[in-house]
């Protein structure tokens, strides 16, 4: 090990988590109170319940909900150190994880080592199309997406060119997993719902809204039963569900597909693109992999040990979206029960008297899926129990405003939850300054912009 490496006085196990996701945090959580020192590191200062960033998004509720600070939620336990940074460098060999932020440079020394880094939009090679079709990862990209969603029903009451409307009340978003139909059903309540009789020159119904996927389903984890559901749900708010439909090129105005069954080639014009077509695991996972001599799939994620160590290395942990083991899904519930497992892992290796075992396999728990198709309906899979409607919708509020952090957290989000339900606003649809960029990039040839 460095000798220059940091490490927190008294001279106990020192464990270093990189990442405060679902993974980080259970793992920290679960070595609340043992022989341990923890010092967890992330380049975000808050902890993202990222399944409703498209809440976000579409202004049903605020960023702050989802978001609450890393610092906060780690403020009763004293052997935990959050340290705001991004990690530069992994050295296996060294047992070192080097970290910086602006002037801040820091190399820690550790004796466990959890890999919760999370992932990032994957483009699958066309790392081009994020400028036109952001993806939504984060709360910046949520924000982003926020304003063009939004100005977009905002520019065309200022144009009166009707070509130029159609290009801007057209949406196309790309992926139809959970997020994809999730997003695409709230943006049709927007138009159908929300916006009813807001603008004076149009109606927001009028609003043309694509979902494209180059899968033969909707939502195919859950099974053709609940992908059919879902799709007639979002064709009855006027969705255009395009299958098998494999996107080949994203641009400034349109989005190009080709049609997996019969090779044609379909061109879409729209000012709206969203990208929910898939993850790439953080590059942190291919640095460990290398050092590890273990390999990683397409997506960037470690092929890891039973017990989620890598290669020889009995105390690295990855976890989350990053692993590579049994065709695991990337799933926040894999995520907390990895975070949780490896915490137990970790503790019995410290504590003497613990009859655990130090190699248990990980053994996850399915406790089912839930996605959210539009106001009053969902879709739930819970192993061979499937169900839909409006107790699937209930029981999808209960499940994640039981995972929320904080009580105000959860009150306020179950406020704005009945509120959309049963009126027409959402409070948190407000356009600022620092979102320019954003409405810009919607304003392309719109003579009428500045009226």
């Amino acid at each position: 090990m460095s000798a220059t490496s940091y490490r927190p006085n008294g001279g106990r196990h020192h464990v270093v988590v990189i990442g405060a996701g679902f993974g980080g945090i259970n793992a920290v959580k679960q070595l609340k109170g043992t022989e341990v020192d923890i010092t967890i590191i992330d380049k975000k200062n808050h902890h993202l319940f990222q399944p409703m960033l498209y809440q976000v998004a579409t202004g049903m509720i605020s960023a702050s909900e989802i978001a609450p600070s890393t610092r906060q939620m780690l403020r009763g336990q004293q052997n935990a150190n959050f340290v705001n940074a991004t990690v530069t460098d992994i050295n296996l060999e060294d047992q070192t994880v080097t970290a910086e932020n602006d002037n801040f440079h820091r190399t820690y020394g550790f004796d466990s080592l959890v890999i919760a880094a999370g992932s990032s939009q994957s483009y699958f090679g066309n790392d081009h199309f994020a400028k036109f079709a952001p993806g939504m990862k984060t709360i910046d990209d949520a924000l982003e997406l926020r304003s063009r969603i939004v100005s977009a029903f905002e520019q065309a009451e200022l144009t009166e060119d009707p070509a130029e409307r159609e290009r801007l009340l057209t949406f196309i978003i790309v992926g139809a997993g959970p997020t994809g139909v999730e997003l695409t059903g709230q943006i049709a309540e927007l138009a159908n719902r929300t916006f009813t009789d807001a603008f004076s020159t149009y109606g927001p119904s009028s609003a043309k809204i694509y979902l494209l996927d180059g899968a033969p389903q909707v939502l195919p984890p859950f099974g053709k039963r609940l992908g059919r559901k879902a799709q007639r749900t979002l064709e009855k708010l006027g969705v255009d569900v395009r299958l098998n439909a494999m996107v080949t090129n994203v641009d400034q105005d349109t989005v190009t597909y080709k049609n997996t069954k019969d090779d044609s080639e379909t061109t879409l014009t729209g000012a709206t693109k969203i990208w929910s077509a898939g993850v790439s695991a953080s590059p942190l996972g291919k640095m460990v992999a290398d050092q590890a001599g273990v390999e990683t799939d397409r997506a960037g994620r470690v092929s890891v040990n039973e017990d989620l160590t890598v290669g020889e290395y009995s105390n690295v942990y990855v976890i989350g979206d990053m692993i590579n083991l049994n065709k695991l899904p990337g799933l926040a519930q894999v995520a907390m029960q990895g975070g949780t497992h490896v915490g137990r892992l970790i503790d019995a290796k410290v504590d003497e008297e613990s009859t655990a075992n130090e190699k248990e396999p990980f053994d996850y728990f399915d406790k089912g899926s839930m996605a959210i198709i539009s106001r009053f309906n969902a879709v739930v899979k819970m192993g061979k129990v499937e169900f839909t409607g409006i107790f699937a919708w209930l029981g999808w509020l209960a499940l994640h405003a039981t995972y929320l952090v904080g009580m105000r957290n959860r009150f306020v989000t179950f406020i704005n939850w009945i509120s959309n339900a049963f009126t027409r606003d959402r409070g948190n649809l407000a356009i600022t300054e620092q979102m320019r960029t954003a409405r810009n990039a919607l304003a392309k040839k719109s003579k009428d912009s500045e009226a």
